[in-house]
């Protein structure tokens, strides 16, 4: 468990590295213009990214998925919690992904669930988030099938499957809406307009086979 933890602490590293140089002629997307925190374009570091802590009760670090929050079940989104929060955190962006279901061209996953622009001052979410593409307290929301949580799903041949949740903390509220552009463009968005903004970051995982 110990080398799969330190395996996606390395993951996360590598999605902050990619949402910092993002691709060639697309410039960081949500960021402040010249002048605002940070220097030009906002992406200045202030100093080391924060390790925070990540828990839910539904499954313990590694565990497996209880049904409810999968495909087999109700799809219900676990509670979450978090702490160890850096100073000056204006947002986070929560990624959960199947790092066993490579797609495309083997380089991308599953998204089962992205928010991002969760207020600052937030701590946990409840089990069973609503639908909708933007929650009343600015929350947005996506997943590979749409505004919602996508429960696991992985198939009952083979081993399990790896499900991570991976919590940033931003140092600003980005500017990617969550319609207008398909859910894997939105992912390249948000990722973009992470650039040099990130200061905390956890990990979570989890196992699921039908």
């Amino acid at each position: 468990m110990r080398i799969l933890q330190v395996g996606i602490l390395l993951m996360l590293a590598a999605v902050t590295v990619a949402a910092q140089n993002p691709p060639a002629g697309q410039p960081p997307a949500g960021t402040q213009p010249p002048g605002g925190p940070g220097g030009p374009g906002g992406g200045q570091r202030r100093g080391p990214i924060q390790v925070m802590t990540l828990t839910t009760a539904a499954w313990s670090d590694g565990g497996m998925i209880p049904a409810k929050h999968t495909q087999a079940g109700a799809q219900l989104s676990p509670a979450l919690s978090w702490s160890n929060v850096p100073e000056g955190t204006q947002s986070f962006v929560l990624i959960a992904r199947d790092l066993d279901a490579a797609i495309g061209n083997g380089t991308d996953d599953i998204l089962h669930w992205m928010l991002w622009n969760i207020p600052g001052a937030t701590r946990s979410l409840p089990e069973g988030l609503p639908q909708g593409a933007q929650l009343p307290d600015g929350t947005r929301q996506i997943s590979a099938s749409g505004p919602y949580y996508r429960g696991p799903g992985a198939p009952s041949a083979g081993p399990p499957h790896h499900y991570t949740f991976e919590l940033y903390a931003l140092d600003e509220i980005i500017n990617v809406p969550a319609v207008g552009q398909s859910p894997p463009l939105t992912r390249t968005a948000v990722l973009a307009a992470m650039a040099g903004r990130v200061r905390g970051k956890a990990a979570y995982v989890g196992l699921f086979k039908r």
